[in-house]
């Protein structure tokens, strides 16, 4: 399930998470960002519940998009259930297989975690 964050519940959401969380900040009359949204799906099946993937709609939460420092969408992070840490980003329209990568970064299971932990 795809989770619909905003300004209010965004910090309690995240103070709960105890899974990496992907985020999708997205504006509703970008073109790029409905291809995305449209791929998320894909991504939450592909975790099957062992990570949270989430969206922002940036035009109706500016505290969140301010908080980002967005100032161009679609833009995606990736956070780590440990420290609430932002691990990887990416601006604009990317891969899925991109979107994969950045949320094993963010649960510890990139390339460099496997390495060095």
């Amino acid at each position: 399930m795809i989770i619909e964050l905003n300004d209010e519940n965004y910090s309690q959401f995240m103070q709960d998470s105890a899974k990496a969380v992907f985020i999708d900040f997205y504006s509703p009359s970008c073109g790029p960002c409905q291809e995305l949204m449209s791929q998320l799906p894909h991504i939450d099946k592909y975790f099957k519940g062992k990570a949270i993937v989430a969206k922002v709609n940036v035009t109706q939460n500016p505290k969140l998009a301010q908080k980002y420092e967005i100032s161009s969408v679609p833009f995606c992070v990736s956070i780590s259930p440990k420290d609430k840490m932002v691990k990887d980003f990416e601006l604009g329209a990317a891969s899925v297989d991109r979107y994969i990568r950045m949320i094993q970064k963010a649960q510890g299971k990139g390339f460099f975690s496997r390495l060095f932990s």
